[in-house]
């Protein structure tokens, strides 16, 4: 059996002078307006550096492959993501399931922003989801997670925790991306988030008493 090669998605080199950190911006720019309107698999690097303005060779210094642009949207996501949600998990001076319900409205209304850049990700994710740096982030999101469990529901099982934890992250990825397939008012995003969070908070406070 072949083992499958990992495509290189690491950059080539890091801009150091503004010139070259201008470029890469311009690069990635072009990457999202040609993701939205092209789709994934008619994502090439030739047609994002026509829509940066910028030559093949000059994108290359940077970017060794269209998975390394892919992967650099994707890791720009995930570190936003990260930051805005960690930064509710993390807010100690309110109470845990007022966090949770917080963040619930935050990523639904994430989701709902970023639904066509994200949508075209999801169907580009096969060129780097078994890469290491992906790999990473992703565990980052689980300590995060477990974190917050602990906090929330330290009497129960750690096995229990895992559990809860996972269900929340996988229901909440699965619905968001459900729900954000169509075009959403402000009023609905409110409605089914609030109902979102009313479902896992209920979940977890039957945890809590029967821990």
């Amino acid at each position: 059996m072949t083992e499958r090669k990992t495509p290189r998605i690491s950059s080539r080199k890091q801009p150091k002078q503004a010139r070259s950190t201008e470029l890469v911006a311009a690069v990635l720019d072009a990457a999202v307006q040609v993701l939205a309107k092209e789709g994934a698999q008619r994502f090439t690097t030739a047609r994002v550096a026509e829509r940066a303005g910028v030559s093949v060779g000059s994108l290359y210094q940077y970017f060794p492959n269209k998975a390394a642009i892919l992967f650099r949207l994707q890791s720009d996501e995930w570190r936003e993501t990260a930051e805005l949600l960690g930064g509710i998990l993390d807010d100690d001076g309110k109470p845990p399931l007022e966090r949770l319900r917080a963040l619930v409205h935050a990523f639904v209304r994430s989701e709902c922003e970023e639904a066509e850049v994200r949508m075209a990700l999801d169907d580009a994710a096969p060129l780097y989801r078994d890469a290491p740096e992906a790999q990473a982030a992703k565990a980052g999101a689980q300590r995060k997670i477990a974190a917050f469990m602990a906090d929330l529901l330290p009497e129960i099982s750690e096995e229990e925790r895992v559990l809860a934890g996972d269900l929340i992250a996988t229901t909440l990825t699965a619905v968001g991306k459900r729900f954000s397939e169509k075009p959403r008012t402000k009023g609905e995003i409110e409605a089914y988030a609030d109902a979102l969070a009313d479902m896992l908070c209920a979940y977890l406070e039957g945890l809590r008493q029967n821990g």
